[in-house]
């Protein structure tokens, strides 16, 4: 599930404050060429909706493991986070246009190959070619919007850009749920073939050649792999721990080399000519504070959606298309969220907003945890996504509305990217507390993965209260979150 609020803004600040447009006069086509860029980010964020509803499916046609089910979503949003910020310094090194053809040539090709794939080796690799080509089109494409528009007109085709992450999700689980039913899961990937090549012949016709953004930026690949590589090892951790315990030698082995790998990437990020990220704002509240309610809200999400996914069709034996259905409320409950905080952030507070919009997720999580059945299921799980929607809003504003106006470039690329991290996280530690019902006949599972999500939302509810700012910055980043 991937609702975005103020969704990548930017990568870098060369792409929101200090645009290039290619002529004194504004582009004939920008709007079509903003239709069509907005149809390709829709594929990206739907992308991990449809695969949720059809993961049983999936499942059972390939013989998956539990672990490979897992790795089915994560793969895709942790080589997405992982490779994104790099990227969109690629766009910078030699020009968004070729960046956004490349990535959506990778990412429509990887969408075939994956929905022949007939065992989980080539399913799981099709997924990485996915997320690879996502890092490559959306911070690419986004930099290619704001080179184009300019003023009023920027911040109108910048609002319809981040409507497309509530849009994205409402139709995400009808899609999902109404090709899995009918001609079958692989059309999940198989319809962003034709839909991404008509999108690439129009693109590589319409868009401008424009010079590059920062002709001297440099690919720190070695940074990349070593952030990437670091959350593959978290995440390859909780999900074997499911199975082999958590308090195995290879599991602390495994989160040892991650903590490592992070030190390293630090490192490198202090030495490199062009560096991927400046960590340094990591550690300001603010930031520090959206990146860790983002990761929260992510979490969240995910374990509504993987949770709820299986329960419908393993326990209750809905089809997809009746599991797409039941989860509509889900995704309208997180747009009425976000809407309601994005209006009432400046007079409330990030704090207060922050702390209700976790309690009432760990009240909505707690719901389905006493009470496995399909009405207090879907009831539950609604009002968690509520809670989570909000979320969203409060970690945009607090993390971009506090900075400098020359950093609020970079501090969106570091939320965006820990989006997709605490999707990965989020699917792997449901999936290995949920292993019993994932694998089995029993409910108990589901109301051990349920009682987790509870419990985390309580828990980062005290951190919230603590950490959060009292108000939330009045800048580009608290204005433009009010929409998902």
């Amino acid at each position: 599930m991937t609702i975005r609020v103020s969704w990548r803004l930017s990568v870098t600040h060369h792409e929101i404050h200090e645009p290039s447009p290619p002529d004194s006069s504004a582009h004939p086509s920008r709007w079509r060429i903003l239709a069509f860029l907005g149809v390709a980010q829709l594929m990206l964020i739907l992308d991990v909706t449809v695969v949720a509803i059809a993961l049983p499916h999936i499942e059972t046609d390939l013989d998956l493991s539990r672990e490979a089910l897992t790795w089915t979503v994560s793969a895709y949003t942790l080589t997405f986070g992982g490779l994104m910020l790099l990227g969109g310094r690629l766009a910078d090194l030699v020009g968004a246009r070729r960046v956004v053809l490349a990535g959506l040539l990778i990412f429509t090709v990887a969408s075939l190959v994956t929905g022949f794939a007939d065992s989980a080796g080539m399913l799981l690799g099709g997924r990485i070619a996915q997320g690879a080509g996502a890092a490559l089109l959306s911070p690419s494409a986004l930099s290619l919007l704001v080179t184009l528009f300019d003023g009023d007109e920027r911040n109108k085709a910048l609002g319809i850009w981040s409507a497309l992450g509530g849009g994205g999700a409402a139709l995400g689980v009808l899609l999902g749920g109404l090709l899995t039913a009918g001609p079958g899961w692989p059309w999940v990937f198989y319809v962003n073939v034709p839909i991404g090549l008509v999108v690439l012949a129009a693109l590589a016709r319409m868009l401008p050649h424009h010079g590059v953004a920062a002709p001297g930026a440099r690919l720190d690949v070695l940074g990349a792999l070593l952030v990437t590589a670091s959350s593959g090892a978290v995440i390859y951790a909780i999900t074997r721990a499911g199975d082999h315990g958590w308090l195995t030698a290879t599991t602390g082995w495994l989160l040892l080399a991650a903590a490592v790998g992070y030190l390293a990437f630090v490192a490198r990020q202090k030495t490199a000519r062009s560096p991927l990220m400046d960590v340094t704002l990591l550690v300001r509240r603010p930031v520090a504070t959206g990146t860790f309610l983002i990761v929260m809200a992510t979490a969240l999400m995910i374990a509504v959606f993987f949770l709820g996914t299986f329960y419908f069709q393993h326990a209750q034996g809905f089809g997809a298309l009746q599991t797409g259905l039941l989860f509509l409320p889900v995704a309208a409950a997180t747009m009425l969220g976000a809407d309601l905080t994005g209006r009432a952030i400046a007079r409330a507070g990030a704090r207060r907003l922050a702390v209700a919009g976790l309690l009432t997720a760990a009240i909505g999580m707690a719901v389905p945890a006493l009470s496995t059945h399909t009405a207090t299921v879907v009831a539950g799980t609604a009002l968690a996504a509520a809670g989570t929607g909000a979320l969203f809003v409060v970690a945009s504003a607090t993390a971009l509305g506090q900075v400098a106006p020359h950093e609020s470039g970079i501090a969106s690329g570091i939320v965006s990217t820990f989006h997709e991290f605490g999707a990965s996280i989020g699917a792997a530690a449901i999936s290995s507390v949920a292993a019993a019902s994932l694998v089995g006949d029993t409910l108990s599972g589901f109301t051990d993965g349920y009682v987790l999500a509870a419990v985390a939302a309580g828990a980062a509810a005290l951190v919230a209260a603590v950490l959060t700012p009292g108000r939330a910055g009045t800048g580009s980043g608290a204005a433009s979150a009010r929409t998902p």
